[in-house]
């Protein structure tokens, strides 16, 4: 059995300025978006991709990621605590990011920079899907180390269980390395795989929508429900995995719409 170390949310003081780990792991996961962007445009030639392109993406998806998923976290998951608390809402260093917020959020700006481009929509999504999961693994790192979005307890013996000392003593899935594991790290594996040659339009963002839904509705069953709007809801699943049903059947709608259109170079 493990106890959560308790790090110092603060990575590195220099006078008044204090960077915290959370904000490092958004560093990190915008530097593997333009490395792996430029990456993936290297070997798909075709798709037209430039890196100042690509370092125009990470800017309208950093938007997306940071307003969407603020926005989220306190629409859908903590409105009361924000309501309460109105001058925390900016304080995003300290972490409450939603993924389906930010999620949408991306969506927004990506279609805004398809319009402005030119490129179009599902060109952009195609693109990015591969390129999203290494900065979902880094976020996930993130919460763990701030001792956030901690595990139900565990039922029976587990060697790696973790106790959260500030919440109580009972030992804990550790959640926040489960998601970094699967919707990071295997999302990633998978995506990159199947995106290395080219696919029908809209096949690679549909497999992103329909693997992050799957790995995180089962990474849910793991992880104590956030309270959200509702709370838990009908059959005893979360807000968040109620948020991935619509995700997935997106999914699936626009894999079948993409079937019998040939593969194309997106």
């Amino acid at each position: 059995m493990l106890i959560h170390p308790q790090f110092d949310p603060v990575a590195l003081s220099l006078g008044p300025l204090s960077v915290r780990w959370y904000g490092l792991m958004y560093l990190v996961a915008f530097v593997l978006f333009m490395l792996l962007g430029r990456a993936h445009a290297r070997r798909r030639p075709e798709t037209g991709w430039t890196p100042q392109q690509i370092d125009d993406l990470l800017m309208y998806g950093m938007l997306g990621v940071v307003i969407g998923g603020r926005l989220g976290e306190v629409l859908f998951f903590q409105p009361a605590y924000y309501l309460a608390h109105p001058a925390e809402i900016l304080a995003v260093w300290k972490g409450g990011m939603s993924f389906h917020g930010g999620f949408l959020g991306v969506l927004a700006a990506m279609w805004l920079y398809g319009r402005r481009t030119g490129k179009g929509f599902w060109a952009v999504t195609d693109f990015i899907a591969p390129l999203v999961p290494t900065g979902l693994a880094a976020g996930r790192i993130g919460n763990f180390i701030n001792g956030e979005l901690w595990g139900r307890p565990v039922d029976g013996d587990l060697p790696w269980a973790m106790i959260y000392p500030w919440v109580d003593n009972l030992p804990r899935h550790p959640s926040q390395l489960y998601q970094a594991a699967g919707e990071g790290l295997l999302l990633f594996v998978l995506l990159w795989l199947y995106a290395a040659k080219p696919r029908p339009a809209r096949a690679v963002s549909a497999t992103f929508l329909l693997g992050y839904a799957i790995l995180r509705f089962a990474a849910e069953f793991f992880r104590t429900p956030d309270p959200g709007i509702f709370g838990v809801l009908s059959l005893g699943l979360s807000t968040a995995q109620w948020l991935c049903v619509p995700m997935f059947a997106a999914g699936a709608w626009l894999l079948a719409a993409g079937r019998g259109t040939g593969a194309g170079a997106r």
